[in-house]
């Protein structure tokens, strides 16, 4: 009710409808402008010049997610810019990760490239420093993590970089990494002060999580991943299919998947599992669907059901299906699921409580797809022609 009185205000009220001066007052606050765009979308940073403007500008974005007018971009890097121009696996990318202000993409060979969102550019690659490697993947991005000032991402060997975004200043290692004695890191994200890691390898290790600030390691542990130890030592040397899959709430939980399990745990409470749920006698999970935004997460099982649930409770926010369930992607913003299978990119709305709403495919077909992410704006998909793409939600507004 009260987004839509403020809505009212934006558009100017009818002559059957006169607003109190009190109304008009409070229309012109900034501070409750900006209460009410961090209630909705969750933004405490400021991208225009005022939180009025921020807010218009964020409706006026979710209506263009909403109703799928989007503008597509092929974005491009020269292929010469490689280690090895000869080796295939140097313009496969692996994983995606979404700022304001860039897309970040890391590639099997180890690189991590950054395309400008507003020019569409390749802006810069980060090549970091490996050891021997210790199969044709152990070099391969693994989970990124991007602030305003700050790039981290990990490799399957274990190895964790650091870099300053705005600079070309060669990335710094903040960890060696150790697979003969941890495993293959299969995957890796943050939020906030945290870093968590999920292994696959050896038994009893599946979680390292580190604060983000020092760079120390803080736990260790876990049995998640241990039914797929050797899927784990597999993906050094081979294309698999996903190990497991990590994230992090905006509530400092950590949500975790495999193709069998999923767990929740609390960071402030390390080492105790909130909860722990066994997905064996439904066909197991499709790991790639698993994502998670603010506090929470979306899954989808075997048989193509999947569903949004509150990760502090395991309450189920709405569910749908999708087909065909094998191989499906997923990722989620504030409002809406989005899923990719057989190259095609559906959208599902979920802003309502215990109400789900399929409105639209995105018209380009992409085949195989490797990673996939978005954010309020824009949605970006690495498919396995080597092709990296971009839809804007808002670039009609600018």
């Amino acid at each position: 009710m009260v987004r839509n009185v403020y809505l009212s205000l934006l558009r100017g009220s009818p002559p059957c409808l006169q607003v109190c001066t009190t109304w008009r007052a409070v229309s012109r606050s900034d501070p409750l402008w900006h209460r009410l765009t961090r209630g909705i979308w969750g933004r405490t940073n400021l991208l225009h010049d005022t939180w009025r403007e921020e807010y218009i500008y964020r409706h006026q974005t979710a209506q263009n997610f909403r109703s799928g007018r989007a503008v597509h971009f092929a974005l491009h890097f020269d292929p010469a810019d490689v280690d090895d121009p000869t080796n295939p696996d140097s313009l496969i990318c692996r994983c995606l990760a979404l700022s304001d202000r860039y897309l970040v993409c890391g590639f099997a060979d180890g690189a991590v490239r950054l395309f400008d969102l507003t020019t569409r550019l390749h802006a810069r690659t980060f090549r970091p420093q490996h050891h021997d490697r210790l199969g044709r993947f152990s070099r391969a991005v693994s989970g990124i993590i991007i602030t305003a000032a700050r790039l981290v991402f990990a490799t399957l060997d274990g190895d964790i970089h650091v870099a300053a975004v705005n600079n070309n200043a060669n990335p710094r290692r903040a960890r060696l990494g150790e697979v003969l004695s941890d495993g293959a890191l299969v995957d890796f994200t943050g939020l906030g002060r945290w870093w968590v890691g999920l292994y696959a390898g050896l038994p009893g290790r599946a979680f390292r999580v580190w604060d983000g600030i020092t760079e120390e390691p803080i736990f260790e542990g876990g049995s998640l991943t241990d039914p797929e130890a050797v899927m784990g030592w597999h993906t050094l040397t081979e294309l698999t299919e996903f190990v497991g899959r990590v994230r992090v709430t905006i509530q400092e939980s950590v949500v975790a998947c495999t193709s069998s399990r999923l767990v929740v745990f609390d960071l402030r409470n390390l080492g105790v599992i909130l909860r722990e749920e066994d997905f064996t006698n439904r066909r197991g999970i499709l790991v790639g669907s698993f994502d998670v935004c603010n506090e929470a997460y979306v899954i989808a099982d075997g048989r193509g059901n999947a569903s949004v649930r509150r990760a502090d409770t395991s309450e189920e926010v709405c569910g749908f299906t999708v087909r065909p369930p094998r191989g499906v992607l997923g990722c989620m913003n504030g409002g809406y699921v989005l899923t990719c299978a057989g190259g095609v990119i559906r959208v599902w709305q979920i802003e309502q409580p215990g109400r789900q709403e399929y409105l639209y495919s995105f018209g380009e077909r992409l085949g195989e797809v490797n990673a996939l992410v978005a954010d309020e704006r824009h949605v970006a998909a690495a498919s396995g022609d080597t092709n990296i793409h971009l839809w804007d939600f808002g670039a009609q507004l600018e």
